[in-house]
């Protein structure tokens, strides 16, 4: 008779288990506002269901998503963000639109630009091709309602102070 203390355990390699989970894409952003805190998007050239988006991108492999907004701002704006990483939201969407992975992103905060500062942003034309600075009603008219209500729940973490974490920000579904 065998007892439990004495069967051999289930093994399984890291490889193997990892085989077995979830897949998901992460990316990161900055949130920007104008000194009125007016949020600051960027227009995308290659994503007519999203076109409006925050200043960021898809991580890279090795990255931690601090160093990929980093990245990313610099990438498609010019500006380096400065100080320490304050997360604003975690935004999760499942598989869905033709895309086989859940996504889960990380949106912070990238400050208040001055007007000089804005003026200074350049644009990487191969990703975006314009920017804006409105006020969130104006927002609403230009985003499908899912990229507006994760707008605006960033904008109110940032009002006030605490983190929010948006679900099913999803795909196809606006």
């Amino acid at each position: 008779m065998t007892s439990a203390a004495t069967t051999e355990p289930q093994t399984s390699t890291p490889a193997h288990y990892a085989e077995t989970v979830a897949k998901a894409t992460a990316w990161a952003c900055l949130y920007f506002t104008d000194e009125d805190d007016r949020p600051l998007q960027v227009h995308s050239v290659y994503s007519p269901a999203y076109p409006w988006q925050l200043v960021g991108g898809t991580m890279d492999h090795g990255e931690h998503p601090w160093q990929t907004a980093v990245r990313e701002c610099e990438e498609e704006t010019g500006i380096r963000p400065a100080g320490q990483p304050r997360l604003l939201a975690t935004v999760y969407s499942p598989p869905g639109g033709g895309w086989p992975y859940s996504t889960l992103g990380c949106v912070f905060d990238g400050g208040r630009l001055t007007a000089a500062q804005i003026r200074g942003i350049t644009l990487d034309p191969a990703e975006h091709d314009e920017f804006r600075v409105l006020s969130l009603s104006e927002w609403q008219e230009l985003m499908p309602p899912g990229d507006f209500d994760r707008l605006t729940a960033v904008a109110e973490a940032r009002r006030s102070g605490v983190t929010a974490y948006v679900e099913s920000w999803g795909w196809g579904t606006g």
